[in-house]
């Protein structure tokens, strides 16, 4: 049974290209988790727009990282947010974790703008900042993946506060290592801990589908041997338990960023699924398509 990208990233149709064509990269092999309740699917998805009871979208975004040197993992949640926007999301329902350090960065050659592309335009401009500074720690994402606004410290206070029917989609772009993600603030995320909030908020029935894109190096072991298949989770990972993933539109590399920039504009599996849902049709195209194309 297939997931159209539409019901997790938007319906409405995609812009013009603002990226490059995705045959000039050089794919790494990723780690996909199926973990799909097959009794919960049905043949086919309906449109939000076509069916009122499909449901909230919801988004979780998560740059793990500070440091101007670290620019692509928030470059990469900032163009995530705005393929979302585009689809049709609600800021209400988009939650967004960054340092927020890099936009006014004193190293950022274009001041007030981050780019995730070498030709690509401002990602940075309208994204909501709910939790910034040491509020992108561990005890808040998991506050928020959890609904539980009292245990929210700082910030919006925004949190997924799902239903039944609604859909989730995590984002998060960071480094990693075994079993774990990193973060700006001390206690790292594991992924013992990380799959147990999964488990708890499948056992309050607040969600119908959640979809969580990793990436990371190392990824697939957060994952792996720990993600139950009968909780409605869908992963994909940058990576898999052994190996590195990569960033891309690094200086010295084709195709390389501006010559203003010394850094990593982003990162090659985030770039990948991101330029593949910036040119096709979500409408259409399913997240088992969507892996099949990145990880060719």
């Amino acid at each position: 049974k297939e997931k159209f990208l539409s019901l997790i990233l938007g319906s409405e149709p995609q812009q013009a290209p603002r990226m490059a064509a995705m045959s000039s990269f050089r794919l790494l092999p990723l780690a996909l988790l199926l973990a799909m309740a097959h009794a919960r699917l049905q043949p086919t998805i309906r449109l939000p727009s076509d069916d009122g009871s499909v449901g909230t979208r919801w988004a979780v975004l998560v740059a793990g990282s500070s440091g101007y040197y670290n620019y692509r993992h928030q470059a990469d949640i900032c163009h995530a947010y705005q393929i979302l926007k585009t689809g049709g999301l609600k800021d209400e329902n988009i939650i967004v974790f960054m340092y927020d350090d890099i936009a006014h960065n004193l190293e950022n050659p274009r001041p007030g703008v981050i780019i995730n592309h070498p030709q690509g335009g401002d990602v940075y401009a309208g994204v909501p900042k709910d939790y910034t500074g040491k509020e992108v720690n561990v005890k808040n994402l998991f506050a928020v993946l959890l609904g539980n606004k009292t245990a929210v410290s700082g910030g919006s206070g925004k949190v997924v506060d799902s239903g039944p029917n609604d859909h989730i989609f995590v984002f998060y772009s960071d480094h990693g290592g075994p079993g774990v993600i990193g973060m700006p603030t001390y206690p790292y995320v594991y992924g013992d801990d990380l799959v147990d909030v999964l488990k708890k908020k499948h056992a309050a029935g607040t969600y119908k589908s959640l979809v969580f894109y990793l990436e990371a190096c190392e990824a697939g072991s957060v994952f792996e041997g720990l993600l139950p298949n009968d909780i409605g989770v869908y992963a994909t990972t940058a990576s898999n338990a052994e190996e590195s993933s990569w960033g891309t539109y690094c200086p010295g590399e084709y195709p390389s960023p501006p010559s203003e920039y010394d850094t990593c504009l982003g990162d090659l599996y985030s770039i990948s699924w991101m330029e593949d849902s910036d040119v096709h049709n979500l409408r259409t195209e399913s997240l088992k398509q969507q892996y099949d194309l990145v990880s060719a």
